[in-house]
């Protein structure tokens, strides 16, 4: 369990030098079907975390995140996917707002997915996202994801009769089994073609979740943001939390890992997924493109002329 983790390393140097690291190994999610989401507090805090110290790590790495985006970009070779999951507000939204405001649109793009089209319905469950996935040197950011079809129709299996699937298939009791090996052939396909995969599920406590609710009920300027289908979810909060588990557990891989971030704490939230993406992307060792010797030296004269002034 985490209570009690120190995952805060100071380097050498005095107070004012002190460089300060997350060990996320301690919030990714442990594969062959051991995990236990009960393991994972959703307001865990390590030892001796402050919010200044919260502050210092997260300005670090959306700097190191910026300048390993321009080198994914430059390389073209490597697409990064972050996965988002979690029950209503639990702070998915102003996370993808904090973590990515940094990085440059032109190799960027989220993609929330709602409720499924007619069209969407005609496809598989996996095309609406397929074609969503981010292009070679881009990072790509899912709002909820193909996840649903094992998280929300799992909680409410009536909606599997929207999915026009042959009556044989959708009342197998195989299916949600199958959903999820389909999940992970999907995500070992998508690693052995060069998309890094990260997903991130918030954490998200129930009285936590009621004080949020409450306030943007509180808050005319977020009166847009409720819904009162979030209660009729909320009042199935333990169905979700079973789905969730299952579906962490099923699908958690080397390839394609999940990370449990504690989400009670938006600040410290935030500052996990942004240490996830700085280490998934440092794992590639992203290089600029080089340039031959020949093109070299054609640069260089480009360049003495230009200062010279005669082209």
């Amino acid at each position: 369990m985490l209570t009690g983790a120190r995952v805060i390393t100071l380097s050498p140097g005095d107070a004012k030098t002190m460089r300060h690291t997350i060990d996320t190994t301690l919030y990714r999610a442990r594969t062959s079907g051991r995990f236990r989401l009960d393991h994972h507090p959703p307001d865990h805090l390590p030892e001796g975390m402050t919010r200044e110290i919260a502050d210092d790590i997260i300005t670090r790495s959306l700097t190191r995140m910026r300048e390993l985006q321009e080198r994914l970009y430059a390389q073209d070779e490597w697409s990064l996917l972050i996965i988002m999951q979690g029950m209503d507000a639990a702070g998915k939204d102003s996370a993808i707002e904090h973590v990515f405001s940094g990085l440059n649109p032109q190799g960027c793009e989220v993609h929330p997915f709602k409720i499924p089209s007619d069209e969407e319905l005609d496809h598989d469950f996996l095309w609406r996202t397929n074609i969503r996935l981010p292009r070679r040197g881009n990072i790509g950011i899912f709002n909820r994801s193909y996840y649903e079809e094992v998280l929300v129709i799992r909680v409410h299996p009536e909606l599997l009769e929207r999915q026009r699937l042959p009556r044989s298939i959708r009342t197998r009791k195989e299916i949600w089994k199958e959903r999820y090996d389909d999940i992970v052939a999907h995500e070992r396909h998508l690693a052995r073609n060069g998309t890094v995969v990260r997903k991130i599920f918030f954490n998200l406590s129930k009285e936590e979740q009621r004080q949020r609710l409450l306030k943007r009920l509180e808050e005319p300027e977020k009166l847009w943001k409720f819904s009162a289908a979030d209660i009729k979810e909320r009042r199935l909060w333990n169905k979700y939390r079973e789905a969730y588990a299952h579906a962490i557990a099923e699908t958690s891989t080397e390839a394609a890992p999940w990370y449990v971030v504690p989400a009670d704490r938006k600040w410290w939230g935030r500052t996990v997924i942004a240490a996830v993406i700085v280490e998934a992307l440092e794992d590639l060792h992203l290089e600029y493109p080089s340039v031959a010797a020949t093109e070299r030296r054609e640069l260089e004269t480009i360049r003495r002329a230009l200062e010279r002034g005669t082209i």
